[in-house]
């Protein structure tokens, strides 16, 4: 599952975090990627990333792109399973908003994962070379691997999201954005091999929570690539 929260201030203009985690909790995904989780929405109270943990007992890894006195600002990448070798990379542009990318490797019942999560950039030249970043991350790993999060691109006819395509041939097809009325496919799921995307759906219960609507996916990580028949 990839949402992002907005920082867990819905359509009302509420910081309301309880909610969020209600559509999370229902969902009851064994993997979980958050963007714009803000701990700076209300002093002295708990960390959202902790509030996650200790609800969801979950293991996790933060990716704070913005540190100030009174908190953060980022992404987490949480999953019911340890993450092994799990590394925050810097995937910012110089003059622009500081992004980053988490790699991890699951070690699920169902098989091994390597998985990364991240939230790129608003303009078109900063998210082609983020996504150049993450298709070489994506490379690093010979198992079958899951890169979701919000990816800001909508533009599909020689995108960015191109990139990732020649490398991860699996893809969700869902518009997510705005969520009252989605016509926008910012969040995605992409895999390798393209057979392990068993299914998606996003929920609508999201767009009372945040302006994006949850992704959710089903990833079979033994699936075996089907290899295409010679033309």
């Amino acid at each position: 599952m990839t949402w992002n929260i907005h920082g867990g201030i819905g359509p009302d203009g509420l910081h309301d975090l309880e909610r969020m985690l209600a559509v999370v909790q229902r969902a009851d995904p064994d993997i979980l990627a958050l963007q714009e989780v803000d701990s700076r929405r209300v002093k002295g109270a708990e960390h959202p990333i902790a509030l996650l943990k200790r609800v969801l007992g979950h293991h996790g890894i933060a990716a704070a792109a913005i540190t100030t006195a009174d908190g953060d600002y980022g992404q987490v990448l949480l999953s019911r399973w340890p993450l092994e070798d799990a590394v925050v990379h810097d995937i910012s542009v110089p003059g622009r908003e500081p992004r980053r990318a988490i790699a991890a490797t699951i070690d699920a019942p169902a098989g091994r994962l390597f998985v990364v999560a991240a939230h790129l950039g608003l303009r078109l030249i900063e998210r082609r070379r983020q996504c150049s970043k993450m298709a070489v991350l994506a490379e690093q790993s010979e198992l079958p691997t899951v890169v979701l999060g919000d990816f800001n691109d909508w533009i599909w006819p020689g995108s960015v999201q191109n990139v990732l395509a020649r490398k991860l041939p699996g893809r969700t097809p869902h518009r997510t954005f705005p969520a009252r009325l989605p016509f926008l496919k910012l969040d995605r799921i992409y895999c390798r091999p393209a057979t392990a995307l068993v299914s998606s759906q996003v929920d609508p219960a999201g767009a009372d929570v945040s302006d994006h609507l949850p992704l959710i996916a089903e990833i079979d990580p033994a699936a075996e690539a089907t290899l295409m028949p010679a033309r």
